[in-house]
C-alpha cells in the first residue's frame, strides 16, 4: 500500500500517527504505511552491535531519500494512468480502507507501546526477548488475518462510509471492486510493520528502510504496464474492465506483499527465528491494553475526521472538482517539506527533551521546545511562500502527465495555495505533541485531539456547504490549518504547567519578523512570476521557467530580508555555512 496513503490521511486529521514524528508519508506513497518509527524507537547503543549510530543514520537518510523519490514517482505514474477524476479518486478511496483498519488494530499502538516494550524485553529477558517477540508475532498474524477477512466481509459498508453518495454511475461499485483487492493489504502491512519493529530493536535498520522501495517499484511497474496496455485516455468508472481493475488493484496489493517478504531474510540475518507460540498470557495483554488505550482513543477520534474528509472529497470529485487523488497529491508536497525539515528538527530534539524530562530538568525541555518552534517557523516559511506563489507552475510541472490533464493541474494549484497556510501550523503542532511524548504523556495529546478534530470537521463542513464544489479541496486544507493552529495553542497552554514558560514572547517576536520576510518574498515572487511567460495554464516549459526563476527569487528575497531583520535561526545557519566555506 502506499504507505503513505493512510499515514498522511491520519496526519491530515490529527497530526502524525501517535508515537513518532511524521516522516513525510503521503497518501499514494512517498513512504510506506508501515514505515517503522526509526527516528524515535532506535534501540540503546549497546544493542546496535558493531553498527555505529552514524552508519545507521546514513543508511536511514539515504533510504528515506530514495523512498521519497520512488514514492513521488509512484504518485506521478498513478496519476498519469488513472487521471485526477473519478477513477483516480476511486483508487485513492479504496486504498484508505485497509489503512483505516490497520491503524485501528496496530498503527499508533505499535509505535507508542509495542516497540518500547520490545526494546525493554530485548534488554531484560534472558533470551534477548526472542520468545516474547515470537508470541507477539503469532498473535499479530492471527489478528491481522482475521481482520482482513472481516474487512472483506464488510467491504460494501466501508465503501459507503468513505465513498459518499451514489450520484456518479458506477463509482461506488468501482471502489468496492478495488477494495476487495486492497483490503488484504491489512495483513501484509501489519506483518511488515511488526517485522520492522523486531529488526529495529536488534539494531538492523537497512532492510526496514529499503524494503518499502520494493513496494514503490512494483506499483510503478504495474501502473506503467497499465499505461502501456490501456493508454492514458480518461475513462469513467463504468469503463473500468476487470482487466484494468486487476492490474492496478492487484499490482498495489503485490507491492505490499513483496515488501513484507523482502524483510524475512533480514530476520534470519539478525538471528531471529519465527516460531509459532500460543501462550499469549505471557505477553501481558492487560498491561499492553492499558498502555495503548489512549493511543487507540487518539486514532479513533481521528477516524471520524477522516470519514468526513473523504466523504466530502468524494462528493466534490463527483462534481468534476478536486477529489481524493488531487488532495492527496497536494498533501504529498506538504508532508515532503515537513518530513525533510520539521522531522529532522523533531528527531534531533526528542532525545534531548526526553532525557531532560527524565532528569526533571523541565526548563531545558521548555528551552528546546522554544528553540525548535522558532527554527521550524523560520525555515518552513519560505517553502510555504513558494507553495502559495508558485502553486500553478508546481502543479503543471509535477503532475500534468498522461490522463492527469490541465484541468486537474489547475484544480491542484488551488488546493496547494490553501495548503501553504497549513505547513507551519502543522509542523509546530507536531513539535508540541512530541513534547508531551517526551514527558512521557500520551493521554493529553489524545484529549486535545477530540476538540481539534471537532473544530476541523466543523470548519470543513461549513466551507463545503458555503462554497461550490470547486473550492472543496482548498476548504479541506483550510480546515486542517485552523485545527493545527488550535492544536498548537492548546498544547502550549497545557504544557506550561508541566515545563514552565516556553518563551512565548521571543517566539512571537521571531514569528513577526518571519511574517514580514515571508510577505516581502511573496510580493517580489508574484511580480517576477507575472513578468515571466505563461498564463494560468502554462506549457510545461513555461511552468519550469516560472518555477526555477520564481523559486530562486523567493528564496533570495526571504534570505536577504531575514538577514536584515536579524532572524537568529536564519543568521546562525548562514554564519555556519560561511565558516565551513571559509575553512
Amino acid at each position: 500500500m502506499s504507505g503513505g496513503l493512510y499515514r498522511s490521511a491520519n496526519a491530515a486529521q490529527g497530526g502524525a500517527a501517535p508515537g513518532r514524528p511524521s516522516d513525510g508519508a503521503t497518501f499514494i506513497s512517498a513512504e510506506p504505511l508501515n514505515q517503522p518509527a526509526m527516528e524515535s524507537t532506535a534501540p540503546p547503543q549497546e544493542q546496535v552491535g558493531e553498527a555505529s549510530a552514524a552508519t545507521n543514520s546514513a543508511v536511514m537518510a539515504i533510504g528515506s531519500l530514495v523512498s521519497r523519490g520512488t514514492g513521488f514517482l509512484r504518485n506521478l505514474v498513478i496519476g498519469a494512468a488513472l487521471g485526477g477524476a473519478l477513477v483516480g479518486d476511486a483508487y485513492t478511496t479504496a486504498q484508505i480502507l485497509p489503512g483505516m483498519v490497520y491503524e485501528f488494530l496496530l498503527g499508533g499502538v505499535l509505535t507508542s507501546v509495542l516497540i518500547p516494550v520490545l526494546v525493554r524485553r530485548r534488554k531484560v529477558d534472558s533470551d534477548g526477548g526472542q520468545a516474547y517477540a515470537q508470541r507477539l508475532l503469532t498473535l499479530a498474524v492471527l489478528a491481522l488475518g482475521a481482520a482482513a477477512l472481516l474487512a472483506l466481509a464488510f467491504a460494501s459498508p466501508l465503501t459507503w462510509l468513505y465513498g459518499g453518495d451514489e450520484s456518479a454511475p458506477g463509482y461506488s461499485g468501482l471502489v468496492e471492486k478495488l477494495s476487495y483487492l486492497m483490503l488484504p493489504m491489512i495483513f501484509f502491512t501489519g506483518v511488515s510493520a511488526l517485522i520492522s519493529a523486531v529488526l529495529n530493536t536488534r539494531g538492523h535498520f537497512a532492510a526496514p528502510m529499503w524494503a518499502p522501495i520494493l513496494n514503490n517499484l512494483v506499483v510503478i511497474g504495474a501502473a506503467g504496464l497499465y499505461i502501456a496496455v490501456f493508454g492514458t485516455d480518461t475513462v469513467q468508472p463504468d469503463d473500468m474492465t476487470t482487466g484494468r481493475i486487476l492490474l492496478i488493484g492487484g499490482g498495489t496489493l503485490l507491492g505490499v506483499a513483496i515488501q513484507a517478504a523482502g524483510l524475512l531474510p533480514a530476520l534470519r540475518k539478525v538471528g531471529f527465528r519465527w516460531k509459532l507460540r500460543f501462550d499469549f498470557r505471557e505477553l501481558g495483554l492487560r498491561e499492553l491494553g492499558r498502555l495503548g488505550a489512549w493511543m487507540f482513543c487518539y486514532v479513533a477520534v481521528s477516524q471520524i475526521g477522516l470519514i468526513v474528509l473523504f466523504n466530502l472529497l468524494n462528493r466534490a470529485g463527483k462534481e468534476n472538482a478536486a477529489g481524493p487523488l488531487i488532495y492527496n497529491n497536494v498533501f504529498l508536497l506538504l508532508m515532503t517539506a515537513h518530513g525533510i525539515i520539521a522531522v529532522s528538527i523533531i528527531t534531533a530534539l526528542m532525545p534531548r527533551m526526553s532525557a531532560a524530562a527524565a532528569d526533571g530538568r523541565y526548563a531545558d525541555v521548555a528551552a528546546d521546545l522554544a528553540r525548535g518552534t522558532r527554527t521550524v517557523t523560520a525555515v518552513l516559511a519560505p517553502i510555504a511562500v513558494c507553495y502559495a506563489v508558485l502553486a500553478t507552475p508546481i502543479a503543471f510541472t509535477l503532475f500534468r502527465w498522461g490522463a492527469f490533464d490541465a484541468e486537474n493541474a489547475t484544480a491542484t494549484s488551488v488546493v496547494l495555495l490553501a495548503a501553504a497556510l497549513a505547513l507551519v501550523p502543522f509542523a509546530v503542532s507536531q513539535l508540541f505533541t512530541f513534547a508531551f511524548y517526551a514527558l512521557p504523556d500520551t493521554r493529553t495529546p489524545a484529549l486535545i485531539n477530540i476538540p481539534v478534530v471537532a473544530l476541523r470537521v466543523g470548519v470543513q463542513i461549513m466551507l463545503f456547504a458555503a462554497f461550490s464544489a470547486s473550492f472543496a479541496g482548498a476548504g479541506m486544507m483550510i480546515g486542517n490549518a485552523v485545527s493545527y493552529l488550535a492544536a498548537a495553542i492548546a498544547s502550549a497552554w497545557l504544557l506550561r504547567p508541566r515545563v514552565g514558560r516556553i518563551g512565548l514572547g521571543e517566539i512571537m517576536r521571531t514569528g513577526g519578523r518571519v511574517l514580514v520576510a515571508a510577505l516581502g518574498a511573496a510580493v517580489v515572487g508574484l511580480i517576477v512570476v507575472k513578468l515571466l511567460p505563461g498564463d494560468d495554464t502554462p506549457t510545461r516549459l513555461e511552468a519550469i521557467i516560472q518555477l526555477v526563476i520564481g523559486g530562486a527569487v523567493i528564496g533570495g528575497t526571504y534570505l536577504g530580508l531575514a538577514m536584515a531583520l536579524r532572524i537568529g535561526e536564519i543568521t546562525e545557519v548562514v554564519g555556519m555555512v560561511r565558516r565551513r566555506l571559509g575553512r
